[in-house]
C-alpha cells in the first residue's frame, strides 16, 4: 500500500459534522423557544385591580389589562438586542425567520392535534381547543406583530451601533426596545384585542399603553444583566472584532 493510499483511506470511525463553537446557536434557540410559550400564555386576557376603577379623561389606568405573555415576551426582545448588538442585523433576520417558521409550525400542528378523533376516554378537548386552539385572528397578530416589532428592533439597534461603534450600549438597548416594542404592542394588539376579549376603547388603550410601558421597563431593568450577557458574548465569540 502505498504512503497516497494510506492518506486516502476512509477512516474507521463514523463522520459527523462539526458543531460551531459560536453562541449563535444558543441564543436561536432560546428566542424561538420564548417566542412559542409567550405566544400560547398571550391567548389569555389579564386583568389586575380587577376590583378597583381609576380612569384620568378617557385613559382608564386601573384595572390594568393585558394577556398572559406579558411577563415572558420582554425576554425575546432582550435576546433579540443580544443577537443584533453581538451578530449583527444578517444573522439577526435568519433568527428572526427561523422564529417565524416555527410559530406557524406549531400553528399548524396544534390545528391538526385540536381535529384528530379523540380516544373514548379522552375528556379534554374543550379545554385543549380552548389553551391552543388556533385563532386566525390571534395568529395573524401573534405574526405580524413580532415580524414587524423584532426587524424594527434589530435595524433600529444596529443603525445606532453604525454611529456609536461600542459606546453607548444603552442608548442601543432602550432606542431599539422602544422602536420594536410599541411597533409589535400597536399591532398585535390592534389585531387582537377583540379575541380576547376588549371592546372597549378604554381597555384597548389601557391594553396598548400597558403593554408598551411593561415590556421597555423590563428592558431597562435587565439591562445590567443585558449588559453582562452581551459583554460575556463578545469577549468569547471567537468571529467577534472590537
Amino acid at each position: 500500500m502505498t504512503a497516497s493510499d494510506q492518506q486516502t483511506k476512509p477512516d474507521d470511525h463514523a463522520t459527523f459534522a462539526h458543531v460551531s463553537r459560536g453562541y449563535y446557536p444558543t441564543f436561536v434557540a432560546l428566542f424561538t423557544a420564548t417566542l412559542l410559550i409567550s405566544n400560547i400564555c398571550a391567548t389569555k386576557g389579564v386583568a389586575f385591580f380587577a376590583d378597583s376603577s381609576l380612569t384620568i379623561g378617557p385613559l382608564q389606568i386601573l384595572p390594568v389589562i393585558t394577556d398572559g405573555g406579558f411577563f415572558l415576551f420582554p425576554l425575546a426582545y432582550i435576546l433579540g438586542d443580544v443577537l443584533s448588538e453581538v451578530y449583527g442585523f444578517k444573522s439577526t433576520r435568519r433568527a428572526i425567520y427561523l422564529g417565524f417558521g416555527a410559530l406557524i409550525l406549531a400553528a399548524f400542528c396544534f390545528w391538526l392535534l385540536i381535529e384528530l378523533p379523540s380516544a373514548d376516554f379522552y375528556e379534554n378537548q374543550e379545554a385543549l381547543r380552548s389553551v391552543v386552539g388556533v385563532y386566525p385572528r390571534l395568529l395573524l397578530a401573534g405574526l405580524a406583530g413580532y415580524f414587524v416589532g423584532q426587524m424594527l428592533n434589530s435595524v433600529t439597534l444596529v443603525l445606532i451601533k453604525e454611529r456609536t461603534k461600542e459606546k453607548h450600549l444603552w442608548a442601543r438597548l432602550i432606542g431599539s426596545t422602544i422602536v420594536g416594542e410599541f411597533a409589535d404592542t400597536l399591532i398585535f394588539c390592534s389585531i387582537a384585542a377583540g379575541a380576547i376579549g376588549i371592546s372597549t376603547w378604554s381597555d384597548f388603550v389601557n391594553y396598548v399603553i400597558v403593554g408598551f410601558l411593561w415590556k421597555t421597563l423590563v428592558e431597562v431593568l435587565v439591562m445590567p444583566i443585558t449588559y453582562r450577557v452581551i459583554a460575556y458574548v463578545k469577549k468569547r465569540e471567537p468571529t467577534y472584532q472590537l
